[in-house]
């Protein structure tokens, strides 16, 4: 079986899939000799032309001479350019660049001097330079492919991989083009010795130089170069290959000379091959042999349009205007000038553009040769496209997700592999500019993929500058902790001390803010709490005073006692206007030491009230005695003495119920502060305080209605009634207490203290027609048991209370402080039923009074509670 190498020598050639015949026309340039043109004026030189962003080595005004580097750079893909001619630069701006968009790129404006005078030049013998040294001085000459896909040729000479084959491009198979055809009939000399600096650097097994059948010449002038050349017998040949297009492209020349198919995505070096042009072989020649930059090339200027078309050395950077006026260029209306031939080429926007180290060719074809731009028809699915293509893509899906601008899907159909050849375009039935898609697609997944790695690189360079920071915060850190170490290590033992009184002192006043601001609550407070919310400062001033004042209260009661004369109503007065000023003194000074909430105002309001109220119920029992006194006639030594002992039995009920609703009022307001203060984060606290204090101003007033009405009863009688005991009427008191407090949650709070409130106007208004009738003790009974029928009728709870009242307005009880039997009533005289009548009559005009009052003080406590 040969193996490749046999098969290359032999001359073995396999066919390339896909491909078309079009017209060569290459006759109108071939036929002369390569010429040279005019100097221009001004010569365009962009930069960069080749490879990565680089640096201008020139500014505007220097003088530079031809070959002088124009830029400069370290990047690997970097490819320097140079002064075309001599002259100066006389500007560096944006100017429109030999492309289909015409987009601008930043250029050096030449003013050419006309002497075109080269810089200083190194030769160099070649078996003086190493490998390396090759290598440099053919990028430092900036060389590319001169093909036209100007890929920077120091990397092909340099591969990672070992190299068996070195192909050398001379089929130039587009229409039209003759500059490679040209070079190797004249150069081939040149061209062969630049192959040897080739074979040199990768020492292949074989070199084979390709040449359509369509070049007889040229493949003549090659094998006799060949002969001559001193390169090993049998390592280089030529190959004569027949004649069709694309096949000059370097994927399927490898597959027609050794019928291996390069892999999609990979670079024929993974397949030990290289493929250069001959413009290549013959620019390295000049570079290493004698120091020649690639300033100028051979371009094929063509077209019936062209007075002189052929082939011509053109400085790079020469403007296309200047070359077609030096060709005596004669346009047409709607005239095209295509850079590159009729399949592959594009058409320039504007001529003011210069030559390209990748430009081959400048055609300017008349209207017979290339007709109008056909209008795009709609696809037939005919399938043309897709046998023509010689990379076998599927041109028609390229087109659909190329024209919906489905790039992703396009790439997914090895969009990259096409070799924009234009063989679909031309074979297209329905005129679809196949290959103009398709280019426009490339360009928006390369721009996506050049904003990918520019976010790629953003994010590394932000990575690295958060890894700078922490690293210089950390360095901070341990030089301030070696700071402090070092202070501490020369502190003396004054010092030290210093600074531990300092510490002391700011713990001492973070302590003493903490408790101005009531974070911890004393002992003092008698406010309780069941969980750690803190108590708010005005809540607890206001029950630290309640308890001040029954303290108060307590001590002067123990102190004085009760008795049943005027003195008892003077210590029961005093003991309420003490308690008044105790509780306004309490809120002043409350008020004085912080601003209070506005539920701690309405907390002390309601506390002023309520002893004011006691004070005034308190007043009433002695003033009522008096006036009675004086406005009933004289009484015998036994009326005296009795009505003595009913008024001050009056006065001690007064008394006693004063001192109970205070203590009921009171409990219930410690009570009250002691939910709130529980319940702080509750919404309903405040409405909960509102029912107690409701309920306790109702109990306060029941009792002082009570305690008159046995004093007017007692007066109206002729047996004087016994007190009641205070632990009966202290036990009432504290049952409706806790059954108030009982139901402070239940939603029928506020109904009941209605309920009672005119439980209380009916019964007042029963004691007031008792009164009248002049009744017995029993009739009386019997009227207070008929309220509380009614009261069962409205409210079980009320009838509970109202019957516990009833018994102790019935109960006769020894006065408090007196050791007193009760006293039997004897029968009354015409004169003292006369004055008892007159008694009756006053009670009843009071018991109306007390009534009206009644009933305008529920109405406003009614509303109260509404609020």
């Amino acid at each position: 079986m040969l193996t490749l190498l046999d098969q290359l020598d032999k001359g073995t050639l396999w066919r390339s899939p896909g491909g078309i015949h079009p017209p060569e026309v290459k006759f109108l340039s071939n036929a002369t000799p390569i010429g040279q043109l005019p100097l221009a004026s001004t010569y365009l030189v962009p930069v960069p032309q080749v490879g990565e962003n680089c640096t201008l080595a020139v500014k505007v005004g220097d003088s530079v001479l031809k070959g002088t580097p124009l830029t400069q750079g370290t990047s690997i893909w970097h490819l320097p350019v140079h002064a075309p001619t001599s002259g100066t630069i006389v500007a560096i701006e944006p100017r429109a660049s030999n492309h289909a968009s015409a987009l601008p790129v930043n250029t050096c404006v030449i003013a050419a001097d006309g002497k075109d005078t080269w810089c200083e030049l190194v030769q160099n013998q070649l078996d003086d330079l190493s490998h390396q040294q090759i290598v440099d001085k053919v990028r430092s000459a900036g060389i590319a492919g001169m093909g036209g896909a100007a890929f920077p040729t120091h990397i092909k000479l340099n591969p990672v991989s070992e190299i068996d084959l070195v192909i050398i491009n001379g089929v130039e198979c587009e229409p039209y083009i003759s500059a490679d055809d040209r070079l190797m009939r004249e150069y081939s000399q040149d061209i062969l010795a630049g192959i040897g600096i080739i074979h040199r650097l990768l020492t292949p097994k074989r070199i084979v130089i390709a040449i359509e059948d369509n070049k007889p010449e040229a493949a003549k002038a090659m094998q006799a170069a060949v002969s001559q050349c001193g390169l090993p017998a049998g390592s280089i040949r030529v190959t004569v290959i027949p004649t069709k297009y694309p096949s000059g492209g370097e994927k399927q020349l490898i597959q027609i000379i050794t019928g291996r198919e390069v892999p999609s995505g990979a670079i024929p070096a993974k397949l030990g091959i290289v493929v250069h042009n001959v413009g290549t072989a013959y620019a390295i020649n000049q570079a290493v042999t004698q120091g020649k930059p690639l300033v100028e090339r051979v371009v094929t200027v063509t077209g019936r349009n062209v007075g002189k078309p052929g082939n011509y050395w053109l400085p790079i950077g020469t403007p296309v205007d200047h070359v077609l006026t030096a060709t005596e260029f004669t346009p047409e209306p709607d005239q095209k000038v295509i850079i590159g031939g009729p399949m592959m080429g594009h058409a320039l926007a504007n001529i003011q553009v210069p030559i390209l180290k990748g430009t081959n060719c400048i055609l300017v074809p008349s209207s017979q040769e290339i007709g109008s731009t056909p209008e795009e028809k709609a696809c037939i699915r005919c399938g043309e496209c897709a046998t023509a293509c010689p990379a076998l893509l599927l041109p028609q899906q390229l087109f659909w997700h190329a024209k919906a601008e489905e790039y992703d899907k396009a790439a997914s159909y090895n969009l990259k592999d096409c070799i924009e050849c234009g063989c679909c375009s031309y074979v297209c039935p329905s005129d679809i500019p196949l290959v103009e898609y398709y280019r426009i697609a490339k360009s928006a997944l390369k721009q996506a993929a050049d904003e990918k790695q520019q976010a790629e690189r953003a994010k590394q360079r932000f990575d690295a500058r958060l890894a700078r920071l922490e690293e210089e915060k950390l360095a901070r850190e341990a030089k301030a902790k070696e700071a402090s170490e070092r202070r501490q290590a020369s502190m003396t033992g004054t010092d030290k001390n210093a600074v531990a009184e300092a510490m002391a002192r700011i713990a001492a006043k973070k302590a003493a803010a903490q408790a101005v601001t009531g974070e911890s609550i004393t002992e003092e407070s008698s406010v309780t709490t069941t969980d750690t919310t803190e108590v708010p400062k005005g809540k607890a001033a206001v029950a630290a005073a309640i308890a001040r004042a029954k303290a108060k209260k307590a001590a002067q009661a123990n102190a004085d006692g009760t008795d049943t004369n005027g003195a008892e109503t003077d210590n029961a007065q005093i003991d309420s206007s003490v308690d008044v000023d105790a509780t306004e003194s309490a809120t002043d000074a409350i008020a004085q030491e912080a601003p209070l909430s506005q539920k701690d105002k309405v907390a002390a309001a309601i506390a002023r009230a309520k002893a004011k109220k006691v004070a005034q119920q308190t007043d009433t029992a002695p003033l009522e005695s008096t006036e009675t006194a004086d406005n009933t006639p004289a009484l015998s030594a036994d009326d005296d003495k009795k009505a003595k002992v009913a008024a001050a039995v009056a006065r001690a009920k007064a008394k006693k119920a004063a001192q109970q609703a205070e203590t009921a009022a009171s409990d219930i307001e410690v009570s009250n502060t002691e939910i709130s203060v529980s319940d702080v984060n509750d919404a309903e606290a405040i409405k909960k305080a509102k029912v107690a204090a409701a309920v306790a101003r109702a109990k306060a007033k029941k009792a002082a209605q009570q305690a008159e009405t046995n004093a007017e009863n007692g007066l109206s009688q002729t047996a004087t009634p016994a007190v009641d005991s205070t632990a009966n009427v202290q036990a009432d008191v504290n049952d409706d207490t806790e059954a108030a407090t009982t139901d402070v949650n239940d939603a029928e709070a506020i109904k009941k203290a209605k309920v009672a409130a005119a439980v209380a106007r009916a019964k007042a208004k029963k004691i007031a027609a008792a009164s009248a009738a002049e009744s017995k003790t029993e009739s009386e009974i019997e009227s207070v048991d008929e309220i509380q029928t009614e009261a069962n009728v409205a409210s079980p709870s009320i009838a509970a209370t109202l019957e516990t009242v009833t018994t102790g307005a019935e109960a006769v009880l020894p006065s408090v402080g007196s050791t007193a039997e009760p006293i039997e009533t004897a029968p009354l005289s015409s004169d003292e039923l006369k004055k008892a009548r007159i008694a009756a009559t006053i009670a009843k005009a009071k018991a109306k009074k007390a009534a009206l009052a009644q009933e305008a003080n529920a109405s406003s406590d009614s509303s109260v509670t509404n609020d």
